[in-house]
C-alpha cells in the first residue's frame, strides 16, 4: 500500500472512531441535534454512567461552576439538579426511564431555559456485541420568535464536548484527556 493511501486509511479509521454529531435541522422555532457513538462498554455500565453526571458533565456548564453540584435521578419525575450554598437550579425532568436502554429528559438547557422552549434530550442505548451504540438526541421547539437556529450551533458544540466527556468517562474512567 503506497503510504499516501495508508495514511489516508487510517484517517478514515480514526474518524470512524470518533463521536459524530450534528445539527440535524435547525429553524427559528427549533432544531435537533444527534450524537452517535461505539462505545466500548456494556448497556448496563453505560447508563450507569450517564446517571453520574457530576462525574462527567464539564464544571464549565453549570451555574455553579462546580460539577460536582449535579445530580440525576434515574427514575420518571427525577430531577438533573444543581444545588450549592447560594442557589439551585432544575435542570430537566426525567420522564422516561428504562434501564440500560433508554433515559430521556426534558429539559431547556442553559440560557435555553429563560426562552420558555420545550427540549428534550434522549440518551438511547443499543448493544452492539461487546459494545454499545451511544445516541444523544435534543429536540428543541419554541415560538418563531425564539430564534433556535441562531442558538443551535452553540448548543452542538456544547452537547458535543458533553458527549465526549461521557464517551471518555465510560472508556477512561475521567471524562478529561
Amino acid at each position: 500500500m503506497r503510504p499516501s493511501i495508508f495514511a489516508f486509511a487510517v484517517l478514515l479509521l480514526l474518524l470512524a472512531a470518533t463521536a459524530h454529531g450534528e445539527v440535524d435541522r435547525a429553524a427559528n422555532d427549533s432544531f435537533v441535534i444527534v450524537f452517535n457513538q461505539s462505545v466500548d462498554a456494556a448497556p448496563a455500565k453505560v447508563y450507569a454512567a450517564i446517571t453520574r453526571i457530576d462525574q462527567w458533565w464539564s464544571s464549565d456548564h453549570t451555574y455553579s461552576g462546580d460539577a460536582s453540584n449535579l445530580s440525576l435521578g434515574a427514575d420518571a419525575g427525577g430531577c438533573w439538579c444543581e444545588r450549592w450554598k447560594d442557589g439551585s437550579v432544575d435542570h430537566g425532568r426525567v420522564i422516561l426511564a428504562m434501564r440500560d436502554k433508554l433515559l430521556r429528559v426534558q429539559t431547556a438547557l442553559g440560557p435555553l431555559q429563560s426562552k420558555a422552549v420545550n427540549g428534550v434530550l434522549t440518551f438511547q442505548l443499543k448493544p452492539e456485541g461487546g459494545s454499545t451504540l451511544l445516541t444523544l438526541s435534543y429536540r428543541v421547539n419554541g415560538s418563531a420568535a425564539s430564534a433556535l437556529d441562531k442558538d443551535a450551533p452553540l448548543v452542538d458544540k456544547v452537547l458535543g464536548e458533553q458527549f465526549a466527556r461521557l464517551v471518555r468517562y465510560i472508556e477512561k474512567g475521567k471524562p478529561a484527556e
